[in-house]
Parts: C-alpha cells; structure tokens; sequence
C-alpha cells in the first residue's frame, strides 16, 4: 500500500498532517496535485495545477527532515515502481 499526499496538507486547519506524514515509511510516500482543486498554501482558493505540487514536497520534507531534491526522487522512484517504469 502507498499514501499519497496532496495540497490539502499545507493547510493550517489540517489536523494531524505531520503526525501522519511522519508515520509513512519512505518506500510507500506518494504525493499528488488532487487538480483542479485542493491548491496548497500559498495559492489556497486558486486553480490548482502540476506547479504547485513543490509546496505539497516542501512541507512533506519540512516534517521528515530532508531536502526537496530528496523528498522528489524518493517519490519519484515510488512512482516508477507502482507503473512499472
């Protein structure tokens, strides 16, 4: 099983975000843009698009301690695993 994480978690109201995104295991960590909806702060309420997706990977790499780069190649070795690629 993979958990995917999406915009949503950069919300301030978003209850429990780092306790969970600090429970999954790296080999099973996913993140999505959930587009057209659910933009990450800082373009909450906007259309949400591909290019906002380094502000989901930022907070993800804030709350386990890596870089950006690590938390992308991390779900990008994921990604290529669950597509066969």
């Amino acid at each position: 099983m993979y958990i995917s994480f999406a915009g949503s978690i950069t919300f301030k109201n978003s209850k429990n975000a780092n306790e969970i995104i600090s429970m999954v295991p790296d080999d099973k960590l996913l993140i999505e843009t959930d587009c057209p909806y659910l933009s990450p702060e800082p373009n909450r309420g906007k259309r949400n698009d591909s290019r906002n997706i380094k502000y989901t990977a930022e907070k993800i790499a804030n709350v386990k301690g890596k870089s950006i780069e690590e938390i992308a190649e991390i779900t990008y070795a994921n990604a290529k695993k669950i597509y066969n690629l």
